[in-house]
Formats: C-alpha cells, structure tokens, sequence
C-alpha cells in the first residue's frame, strides 16, 4: 500500500502557532467574514462577492493608475507603460466578472432588491476615483459622499488635481510640441475639453511613429486602457438591462438609461479623433 502523501516530508512548514501563515498575510478573517446578506435569497451571496472583489480590483486600478501619473510626471515612461498595461488587465478581469454576474436571472434578483435600499454601485467612491484619475471629471459626483467625511475629502483632492491624460498633454509640451496653454493651465476639477492643438500633436506623432516611438507607445497604452474601460461600461448596461430591465435604480438613476448616457463619455477624445486625420 502506496504511503500517503505528507507535505512535510517536502520540507512544507505545518505549524503556524505564533508564525505568519497564509490567512494571516491575506487578512482573510476580515475579507471572508465580510459578507452578510441581508435577506434568504440564494443569489444575493453571488451579487455581494461580485461587487466586493470588483472593489478590490479596483483599488488595485487606483493604485497602479497613480503611479502611472507619477512615472509620466518624473518622464519614466517604461514605468507608466508597465502600469497603464497592467491596469487595462484588470479591467479585462472585471469585464470577465459580468460573466458571472448574468448567470443570475431577474426572478433571482427580485428576491433582494428590496434588502438593497438605496445602495447602488453609482455610489461606489472608488470608481469615481478612477473616473477623476482619468479625466472625467464632474464635481457633482462628490454630493453623494459628503457624509463619509473621509471619503470626500480623497475624492475632493484627486478631483482637484492634474488627471493622467493632463500629465501626458504636460510630457507633451516638455518634448517640444506646441500644446496651447489652455490646455497646459486649467481648472483642473473641470471636464477637459478636446483642443486642435493637441490633435494635431498626436497626428504628428502617428505620423512618424519611429521617431517618436515611447510617445507613440504612450498614445496605443492610453487606448487599450479607455478600450477595455469602454467595455466594462457596455457590459454594466447589458447585465443591468438583462437583470432587471429598465427599472429605475436602488440609488434613483434612470438605471439603464443613466448607463447609457455614460457610455458617451471620451476620456481621450484626441486620441480617437486623431485615426480619422490618418
């Protein structure tokens, strides 16, 4: 009879009493205890792990998108390449996490939407952060956090300051190419506003890609981001009108009809306005 198999006979380290083990690293006392369904309904489980671990690539998105900005504002582009890609694979895998989203029908929603009261993901602080961080800025996205002090306060600033595609437009302009200064010198908690100036930039750059090749790398690195981005947008509207129609929302958008209206939303305009020029 073949001896089962024991880990600790590979050298596997088997006790942890007053040692680092897996679950301790990971917190996951905090992260498993952290569902709690507020009705019967077996769906509901589903609904809360996906919003939960959609959060949690998200912070991972911030993180990764603010040292993006912090490699352009240094000029370490190899740096902000590798940030802005890993950032457009997260939000393949949060485009992936609709898949299962969908698999619940709207006679399993109906059996929670109640519990949910006025909670929506409209509400979610960390991807209006990652809104802002890209540009689409619009500070009356802040109303619906003024009583989480701390939480306005962390919108308030990244509101405030230089978005990813200002710095770019900034890199621009220290390159040597003709940036207007309306650009350059703004409200930065306004929405920007697409300027020839820099289409024209970007048409140069497309136009000789082996000479300005980290900027031409920079230009494609941006699109992948906003194409993926694009994405999870159309396929929150297509699970939210396949799940429950076009009923008006738990936070009091029109639901779908406000999701479609943000799929209108250019974060780059130039750099998509620039392949007509071409």
């Amino acid at each position: 009879m073949t001896k089962a198999y024991d880990p600790k006979d590979d050298g596997a380290e088997m006790s942890f009493d007053g040692r680092m083990s897996y679950g301790d690293y990971l917190q996951l006392h905090k992260v498993l205890d952290a569902q709690s369904p507020l009705s019967e309904a077996h769906d509901e489980y589903l609904f809360i792990i996906q919003h939960q671990t959609s959060e949690l690539w998200m912070r991972l998105a911030l993180h990764e998108m603010s040292a993006a900005k912090e490699a352009i504002q240094k000029d370490d582009l190899p740096t902000c390449f590798k940030m802005l890609t890993r950032v457009a694979r997260i939000f393949e895998q949060l485009n992936s996490a609709w898949d299962v989203l969908r698999t619940m029908t709207p006679s399993e929603y109906t059996q929670f939407r109640n519990a949910l009261g006025q909670s929506s993901g409209f509400q979610s602080y960390q991807y209006r952060a990652i809104e802002y961080l890209a540009g689409n800025k619009n500070e009356a996205m802040l109303q619906p956090h003024v009583h989480v002090e701390g939480v306005h306060s962390y919108l308030s600033k990244i509101l405030s300051k230089t978005s990813i595609y200002d710095e770019v437009l900034k890199l621009l302009s220290r390159r040597g190419f003709d940036v207007s200064v309306s650009s350059l010198d703004r409200d930065w908690t306004q929405a920007y506003v697409a300027d020839d100036s820099v289409i024209n930039t970007w048409k140069t750059i497309y136009e000789s890609p082996n000479e300005y090749w980290d900027l031409y790398e920079l230009a494609e690195k941006l699109i992948d981001f906003e194409d993926y981005f694009r994405r999870w947008r159309f396929n929150h509207v297509t699970t939210v009108e396949r799940i429950m129609g076009f009923k008006r929302g738990t936070g009091g958008t029109s639901g779908v009809g406000y999701l479609q209206k943000m799929l209108a939303v250019v974060l780059f305009p130039e750099l998509w306005d620039v392949r007509t020029l071409l």
